[in-house]
């Protein structure tokens, strides 16, 4: 815990090979002069992309205070015994390449397939010295404890190997397993980030770039997820109508969100100044698509500005418009279609944290 919320500390020696690796895939980062560590905001994708991007360089430890203790490192490192994964054979490369060929024909998306190809990269060392066609049920229930399980990663990181896997293996390998046998995790119930209306407008209004205004002021008032955003046309923006129209996303599908007025504004505003040709959002470069990276450092720079001490990432503002349009009276079945939920079980979620209904009770504490 750092400043009241929960943080993943990275500690290391002085390195500049890790120290660059941090600054390229982790733009998130912040250093604590006190505690003398790089820390970002917990997530379960910020453990998963930590155990990718240094495998075999890092050892996680969720003990809340380790990194305080003198020593820490090299003491976990006696009493915890590491599973060393092994190389991939040629034979194992071409059985990933194959996957990945099989991944990209089904047009899964480019983060799914990274992460497939991921899991299954794992999967396959750690069964090094065992021939694929004699992997079975058995196997697979192996690894969830001896290497998921006693790694302590998450559900969700457990949850991620098991479709990677099944699926695998019926369609590389063409070889059935039982779904029944494969130990699933339960799933776990975490509420969404919800920031409070005046945190998003302290927010929003933080930059005086009209380009960066207007992203993160879009994101919100249209509850768009990261990719959605920078995947939108100039065409996508229907004035006449009043909606922004979004274009295959997750899943595959395409849907419609209306357009506020006082955004409409702001885009045309940008629009004059920045003349897009491609995307509507565009780089450094004409033509060229806004990173996810630049996307999240506006974000940042825009939260550092006001006295927020909250680890904001691009999702809450989704969450939060969801959330806020809950509160205000908006049907769940309408807030499920703007947000692209397959099913209402996922939108239902923000009753949750909607403060609402709660607000409205009256502690008996009152009464006291």
């Amino acid at each position: 815990m750092y400043e009241d919320e929960p943080r993943i500390a990275l500690q290391f020696e002085v390195d500049k090979y890790l120290q660059e690796i941090l600054q390229q895939q982790f733009p998130l980062r912040r250093w604590s002069s006190s505690l003398k560590v790089w820390y970002l905001p917990y997530s379960e994708q910020s453990l998963i992309k930590i155990k990718i991007v240094f495998d075999q360089k890092a050892i996680l430890d969720f003990r809340i205070d380790s990194f305080q203790a003198e020593n820490d490192l090299e003491v976990y490192k006696q009493t915890h015994q590491q599973i060393q994964l092994g190389s991939l054979s040629n034979s194992q490369n071409n059985l990933l390449v194959e996957y990945k060929r099989y991944l990209k024909s089904k047009r899964y998306s480019e983060n799914t397939i990274k992460t497939y190809v991921d899991a299954m990269s794992v999967f396959l060392r750690y069964f090094k010295d065992k021939p694929i066609e004699n992997i079975d049920n058995k196997d697979i229930i192996a690894f969830n404890n001896d290497y998921i399980i006693a790694n302590k990663y998450s559900s969700s990181y457990q949850n991620q190997f098991v479709n990677a896997v099944k699926l695998f293996f019926d369609k590389v390998q063409s070889k059935q397993l039982n779904p029944d046998l494969i130990h699933r995790p339960k799933k776990e119930k975490i509420l969404p980030n919800v920031l409070s209306k005046e945190e998003v407008k302290q927010i929003l209004n933080a930059h005086l770039n009209v380009k960066h205004k207007v992203m993160l002021s879009l994101i919100y008032s249209c509850g768009l997820r990261c990719s959605e955003l920078l995947n939108l046309k100039p065409e996508h923006i229907d004035s006449k109508r009043g909606v922004v129209i979004i274009k295959q996303s997750k899943g595959k599908k395409d849907r419609i969100v209306p357009l506020s007025p006082k955004i409409l504004v702001l885009l045309r505003d940008y629009y004059r100044a920045a003349k897009p040709k491609v995307w509507l959002f565009e780089g450094q470069t004409q033509f060229e698509q806004y990173s996810s990276k630049s996307l999240q450092s506006v974000l940042k720079q825009a939260v550092e500005k006001t006295n927020i001490k909250k680890a904001v990432t691009l999702h809450w503002l989704r969450h939060s418009y969801a959330t806020h349009l809950l509160e205000a009276g908006t049907d769940l079945r309408y807030i499920q279609e703007l947000l692209g939920h397959s099913s209402s079980r996922t939108t239902e979620i923000y009753t949750h944290v909607s403060t609402k209904s709660l607000q409205q009770i009256k502690s008996p504490f009152d009464d006291l």
